[in-house]
């Protein structure tokens, strides 16, 4: 477990008493920060570079002076990966918040921004890739800058939250009649032995797993379309997939009543989660 943590540059005891957030702190008071999940595979980190890249993007669309230079970030991941003698899957957390000051809306400039990383667990989600996941149709009400990735994830917290009292396990979101994305992931569709994806704008997160998909899709020589979906193209998909750090690729079975595929993970699906699994050693950075 995750005993060692990177608080502010420094490798400190997950106990020790600096690790501590201010009740000032803005990412406490307003969600005033970002955050980063990278995907660890036996101790090496996956795709760091446009983690970093999306890291550093971020901060910038919300006007936070970084509180370290990229290179100074990679050295600091490398240290709280071997302090706490992590060989194993996992993920990597980094948060960024603006900085402390007395609260009020308007931010102080040049704040020192407060920041942290840690190391945890986490197996492959094996049930998830054998069985897939059921997907509840909910309307979009998130702001409209979803391309940073803020600490402001309320309205993704209620939409899962409703989505398994209704007996499913992701939202899938839409608005303007526009199919988006999923409440923690993105979301592909299957048409005609094409992938069709929304465009990275400020209506989805531009995410990493999504990027290294398009990528590897493009090698295998399968089409895809960063194009908006609409609600009614659902009913003619062939198969849907969803995209995340620490899940990779899983089928999407059932979206609202609608049986996906009959339920079972797709063709086109099942030849990207394969090449995906092939293709990981070529993009980790070992410590």
């Amino acid at each position: 477990m995750n005993k060692y943590v990177l608080w502010n540059g420094k490798i400190l005891d997950q106990d020790d008493k600096e690790v501590s957030v201010s009740y000032e702190d803005r990412g406490y008071q307003f969600g005033d920060g970002v955050y980063e999940v990278i995907r660890i595979y036996q101790g090496a980190i996956h795709l760091l570079d446009w983690h970093l890249d999306r890291l550093f993007y971020s901060m910038k669309e919300i006007d936070i002076v970084p509180p370290f230079t990229r290179e100074q970030l990679i050295e600091q991941l490398r240290d709280v990966i071997k302090a706490n003698q992590f060989q194993a899957d996992g993920k990597l957390y980094i948060q960024v918040t603006r900085g402390e000051q007395p609260r009020d809306h308007l931010y102080e400039p040049n704040l020192q921004a407060v920041y942290y990383a840690i190391v945890t667990p986490f197996e492959k989600p094996v049930d998830m890739w054998e069985n897939g996941v059921t997907v509840m149709l909910q309307e979009d009400i998130r702001w409209l800058r979803c391309d940073i990735k803020s600490l402001n994830l309320l309205p993704n917290v209620m939409a899962r939250t409703t989505a398994q009292k209704n007996g499913y396990d992701e939202p899938l979101f839409y608005r303007d009649g526009i199919v988006r994305e999923c409440g923690a992931s993105n979301f592909f569709l299957v048409k005609d032995q094409a992938l069709v994806t929304h465009p990275t704008d400020h209506h989805i997160l531009g995410g990493i797993t999504r990027k290294q998909v398009i990528r590897l899709a493009k090698e295998l020589g399968i089409p895809v379309y960063e194009r908006e979906i609409d609600l009614n193209e659902l009913e003619k998909a062939h198969e849907c997939f969803l995209t995340a750090t620490p899940l990779e690729i899983v089928p999407i079975t059932q979206i609202d009543e609608k049986k996906m595929n009959g339920g079972a993970f797709g063709p086109i699906t099942k030849k990207l989660f394969r090449y995906y699994q092939e293709k990981i050693p070529e993009d980790l950075f070992s410590v």
